[in-house]
């Protein structure tokens, strides 16, 4: 397992636009294998953070059903306008908003699959909030649906929020905790504070030196930027 500190605007997989994508830099992380790592999980283009990476199809199979089964526990970071609440969850199923299946956008839809966040507030400056969200379900945009929804959209979020197309998406993936093992403690992983984000949460309260990285856990180091 590899798990690198993915940069915002990267798209994980091709695209029908093309362009560079994370995929075609993976041959550089081998190390020695004969095929490249391959992602275990999504990370959405405008996402930056944890992306965890299997390196051969046995780790690949297994990281994919620990993701599959709701078993990672992980954390995001996101600049949000408004005023959410201290704490709660959030739980409003989602559905596409259209039938094409080349259509990723989704829309709160009683009629579709459950999805449940928590979350809590971490700062608060201006009329936005620093939240930390922890997704129990997996679905696609989830967090940005869910808080758009909620009244507090994700500052730079293009599609459910008011910015403009040149906004940066203000959400991170912070950290993951990976129970890799039955026996043992599971791998703690967290990726700092991304440049683009960082005015933002500096205003609403957030310093380095007050969210210190985890220390390595069974072996695996600390991601760095």
């Amino acid at each position: 397992m590899l798990v690198i500190d993915k940069p915002a605007g990267l798209p994980v997989h091709p695209g029908p636009k093309g362009g560079p994508t994370l995929t075609d830099r993976l041959d550089a992380l081998r190390f020695g294998l004969p095929r490249r790592p391959e992602a275990a999980h999504r990370l959405d283009r405008d996402t930056s953070g944890c992306l965890v990476l299997g390196r051969h199809a046995k780790a690949l199979a297994r990281l994919n059903r620990l993701f599959a089964d709701g078993k990672v526990q992980k954390t995001y970071w996101a600049l949000v306008e408004g005023s959410p609440p201290d704490e709660g969850s959030i739980d409003l199923a989602l559905a596409r908003r259209s039938d094409d299946p080349r259509s990723w956008w989704m829309k709160a839809d009683p009629a579709g699959l459950p999805s449940l966040t928590h979350f809590r507030v971490l700062g608060r400056a201006a009329g936005r909030a620093w939240m930390e969200l922890r997704p129990v379900t997996g679905r696609t945009h989830q967090l940005r649906v869910h808080c758009s929804a909620m009244g507090w959209p994700i500052v730079g979020d293009a599609i459910y929020g008011s910015a403009g197309r040149d906004g940066v998406l203000q959400l991170h993936a912070r950290g993951l905790s990976l129970p890799l093992y039955p026996k043992r403690e599971a791998i703690a992983v967290a990726a700092p504070a991304p440049g683009h984000m960082r005015e933002g949460l500096a205003a609403c309260g957030w310093s380095p030196a007050e969210t210190p990285l985890p220390q390595r856990t069974s072996g695996l180091p600390e991601i760095r930027s």
